[in-house]
């Protein structure tokens, strides 16, 4: 049960399991050469820190930020997510290089949108003892936010003026879904019985049918509207959105 939000300020994500995978924060330098399997190894790049599982040396992050303020995070895409064999003529990515990819050559949201016009992802694992893991992710920076999904008819990559990302299913049924909620609002109570006279008994009722349950979808609306709706881009409120989804 993921949860990831950006905002002008922060970028963050909940990485809610029962247990642990071992990640801890890694900050890879300037320039650490990171063994690329199907491009050429990158030596020149900016400072990324993130949450990550390091094996043989190698950070495998979960998300990142790199100092030019581009972040990635993968999410669990479970059933969806479909991977390809190396490709001649594309950019091929293996899933689990695909946050380091980024971020060792993007400088903003739109870099990343161009990097992707050619890319393939790929079902390389990392060794014979780590499977890949089937995710979706969102790209963000301080202006934007992309979601970037390898199904089974193709790679898409989606514009998110929302700056939010669950699980499944696919992101256009979120926002398919999050329409259902287009009446919800946290101004004040409107009462549209006409001849009824009905009165406001609590503050936050324009909000009834907000959901409240964990499923992916219901946590895509709960985080949106409570980022929508913030009055402020602290982080003190941004950890009360990550906090209303975990």
């Amino acid at each position: 049960m993921c949860t990831a939000v950006n905002t002008k300020n922060f970028f963050g994500r909940n990485l809610d399991f029962e247990f642990s995978f071992g990640e801890e924060v890694v900050v890879a330098p300037r320039n650490f050469p990171f063994p690329f399997k199907h491009t050429k190894e990158s030596f020149s790049h900016p400072l990324i820190i993130g949450m990550a599982k390091v094996i043989n040396g190698v950070p495998l992050y979960f998300d990142a930020m790199n100092e030019n303020g581009v972040a990635a995070a993968g999410l669990n895409f479970a059933g969806n997510a479909v991977y390809n064999k190396k490709r001649e003529g594309e950019t091929n990515i293996p899933s689990f290089e695909f946050i380091t990819f980024i971020l060792t050559n993007a400088t903003s949201v739109s870099c990343a949108k161009e990097i992707l016009k050619n890319a393939n992802i790929t079902d390389d694992t990392f060794d014979a003892c780590t499977p890949y893991s089937p995710l979706h992710w969102i790209i963000s920076d301080a202006n934007e936010s992309i979601v970037v999904e390898s199904v089974k008819d193709g790679l898409k990559v989606y514009d998110n003026k929302l700056e939010v990302l669950t699980n499944n299913p696919p992101f256009p049924f979120q926002l398919s879904y999050l329409s259902m909620f287009a009446n919800i609002s946290s101004k004040p109570f409107e009462n549209r019985f006409s001849d009824i006279p009905l009165s406001e008994f609590s503050r936050g009722m324009s909000a009834i049918g907000l959901p409240g349950d964990m499923s992916s979808p219901s946590r895509f609306v709960r985080a949106s509207f409570i980022k929508e709706n913030s009055r402020e881009d602290t982080l003190s409120q941004f950890f009360h959105i990550l906090s209303s989804v975990e």
